[in-house]
Parts: C-alpha cells; sequence; structure tokens
C-alpha cells in the first residue's frame, strides 16, 4: 500500500486529506510542522510526501531543502498561491510537482499516482549515448564527457524522455502527457523552466545551443552535437 505522508499545520485540512487518502486505499501519516515531517519523512520512508509552504515553525521551502539532502523521496508541494516565483523555487529545489489550494482529492490523488509512475524506472531499460552525453536509467546517472551530472529527478526524466526520442521535435503537450503524466493543458512555463536547467547544466543556452534545440511554436529537439547539423 502506498504510504504519503502529508505534512500541514491547517488541522481541518490535515484530517480531510488523510481521511480522504485512506478512502481512496493509501496510507496515510501525517505532521503538523516541518520538523516533525522531516524526522518522520526520515524515519517512515513513505512513497511520497505532500509538502505545505507555509508551516508554522520553518517555511516549507527550508524544509524541501533540507529533505532533499537525505531523501531522494518524491515531493508534491501544496501552495495556496498560484505564484510562478514560488512554483519555481519550489521545483529547483526538487519539488516533483505542485497543487495550489482549493483542490479536490481526485485531483490530489492523479498526480500523486503520476508522480509515483514517473518515479518509478522500468526493468531493463537500456542506457543511452547521444553524443558526449551518457544516460543510465536503471542508476538514473547522467555523464557528460565522463563527468557526471548533478541532475534533479524531473530534470532526469525530461532529458531520458528526450534522449529516447533523439533528433525528433517533441512538444511541451507531449512532454507535459509523458514525463510529468498530466493529460490536461497548461503547464508548458514549467517545461520551459526545466529546460533551461538542463541547458545550465549541458554548459549551453538557449542562443547558442549544442543538445537542446527550441523549434519556435513547435517543441524542442534533442540533437547528436558530434553527427547533426542543425538551422533552428
Amino acid at each position: 500500500m502506498t504510504h504519503v505522508l502529508v505534512i500541514e499545520d491547517d488541522p481541518s485540512i490535515r484530517s480531510l486529506l488523510v481521511r480522504s487518502l485512506s478512502d481512496r486505499g493509501l496510507a496515510a501519516s501525517s505532521a503538523p510542522n516541518g520538523l516533525d515531517g522531516l524526522r518522520q519523512a526520515v524515519d517512515d520512508a513513505p512513497d511520497i510526501v505532500l509538502l505545505d509552504l507555509g508551516l508554522p515553525d520553518l517555511d516549507g521551502q527550508s524544509i524541501l531543502t533540507m529533505l532533499r539532502a537525505v531523501s531522494e523521496v518524491p515531493v508534491i508541494v501544496v501552495t495556496a498561491q498560484d505564484d510562478d516565483r514560488q512554483v519555481v523555487r519550489a521545483l529547483e529545489s526538487g519539488a516533483d510537482d505542485y497543487v495550489v489550494k482549493p483542490f479536490t482529492v481526485e485531483q490530489l490523488v492523479a498526480r500523486i499516482r503520476a508522480v509515483l509512475r514517473r518515479a518509478a524506472t522500468p526493468l531493463g531499460d537500456p542506457g543511452l549515448t547521444v553524443g558526449e552525453l551518457a544516460i543510465d536509467p536503471a542508476a538514473r546517472t547522467v555523464t557528460l564527457r565522463g563527468e557526471p551530472l548533478e541532475l534533479a529527478r524531473l530534470e532526469f526524466d525530461l532529458l531520458h524522455y528526450l534522449a529516447r526520442r533523439v533528433g525528433e521535435v517533441v512538444s511541451k503537450k507531449e512532454i507535459l502527457s509523458e514525463v510529468w503524466k498530466q493529460i490536461y493543458g497548461g503547464g508548458e512555463h514549467t517545461v520551459d523552466v526545466h529546460i533551461s536547467w538542463l541547458r545550465r547544466k549541458l554548459g549551453e543556452t538557449a542562443s547558442a545551443p549544442v543538445y537542446l534545440h527550441s523549434v519556435r511554436h513547435v517543441g524542442v529537439r534533442l540533437v547528436d552535437p558530434t553527427s547533426a547539423r542543425t538551422g533552428d
């Protein structure tokens, strides 16, 4: 049974989430503040964490940073404001997804299942080499010219998906569906942000691309710079 840890200071919301998740076949536990939540996340090893950003002791952003230093547990951030800067900051700190309050339990459960699907690596998934990039799906590692790249979970998932489609133009809608597991519209800004982070770690820019080439109004393409020429 999937174990969900809910870190939420509002007792009514916390109780509602635990009860609703339990009613839908998930094992749910909770913590009323950040430090208790951090301790439970480390000691109890839940399958996924729901993290409210507005906590009474430490803000959720700080808890997320501390959690990422010791654990790779998937995290869905819960925020009361649809603020791009706040959302981007949470994703950059290692959140796997975010949900804006108010939300339905059905939407939340769908997000939980989508994040857990992304976190599971298919057995026997072969490694991929694109130019001087080497991607190992089983170990979830990437090297560039033999040097390891430190990628967040979604950065790895995005790069791996594009590498499986090397040379093809992939739309943002496809990326949202296949990487983020979102079948509804919206969220393309999140894709742009992750592509920007990947470019930075690959040592390139949008104006001087090497591996990641944007095709205006269409999508993005991962190319092998050692064997392909692009004119985008």
